[in-house]
């Protein structure tokens, strides 16, 4: 086993160590062998054992001490990773929960809109059907309703500008619509600059509970014009809606083009 060499500032000594008891030691200036008792070789022996333990502690701690910092980069990155995994995996729901939050609130005022659209209907079909039922009122007037009759039948001729037409109407309306044909034949001829033939249905009619008027056919009956008072009532609904919807709901705010 080599010997160990002391420090600069103090002698240099060999020393080997045999099987057998004691040895030798070898003074360098001098070249002169001194013999080591089994005390000195001992004493090396321990020193040297001792410088060995100590360079394996601090190559251990060195590597413990390196193995932790490893260990601690390792664990910092794994740590990270999960973070950023469970603050992925959390921002992914709240976008789901505020999807479906949306979702369900647009289905909430989409089922509102359509029942507030349900019930503005239902008033107008309400206000549509009295209407209807006050018709009656202007059929009971003879003056008013001969007058209505005179120009529903000289309106229809004029929209069909046929030479041969055909009025319906009523049952209990034959005489006072015969009369509005016979007083509309000149007035349109005047207007039109046209002769026409005009026949007061008497085997077809219209129905007896409908509220009056006519509707005027052309000679082959492939042309019709609907001058009845429900038609002329549906019509003029249709044509004021937007006014009605303003009298009764007020104006609508999401409207942006008017006619």
């Amino acid at each position: 086993m080599p010997g160990f060499i002391p420090g600069r500032g103090t002698k240099s000594w060999k020393a080997t160590v045999s099987g057998e008891r004691g040895g030798k030691q070898t003074d360098e200036q001098t070249g002169t062998t001194m013999a080591l008792s089994d005390v000195d070789v001992q004493k090396q022996i321990k020193h040297m054992m001792a410088f060995i333990e100590q360079e394996a502690n601090e190559k251990a701690e060195e590597i413990d001490a390196k193995s932790e910092e490893e260990f601690n980069i390792e664990k910092g990155h794994l740590v990270q990773t999960q973070r950023l995994k469970i603050m992925e995996y959390y921002e992914k729901k709240e976008k789901q929960i505020e999807q479906q939050k949306k979702i369900q609130m647009s289905t909430v005022r989409n089922q509102a809109r359509l029942k507030v659209l349900r019930a503005r209907d239902d008033l107008i079909s309400e206000l549509l059907n009295d209407a209807k039922l006050r018709l009656s009122g202007i059929v009971a007037d003879p003056a008013i309703y001969q007058g209505l009759l005179d120009k529903l039948v000289l309106q229809g001729l004029l929209r069909l500008l046929e030479p041969v037409a055909i009025v319906r109407c009523r049952p209990q309306d034959l005489l006072l619509v015969e009369a509005a044909v016979q007083k509309a034949i000149p007035e349109y001829m005047m207007v039109s600059h046209k002769c026409v033939e005009v026949q007061v249905d008497q085997e077809v009619h219209l129905a007896a509970n409908t509220a009056g008027g006519v509707e005027v056919y052309s000679g082959s009956q492939r042309i019709k014009v609907s001058n009845t008072l429900e038609s002329r009532l549906d019509l003029l609904a249709q044509q004021k809606m937007p006014d009605i919807r303003k009298a009764l709901f007020g104006a609508n705010a999401n409207r942006k083009f008017f006619i």
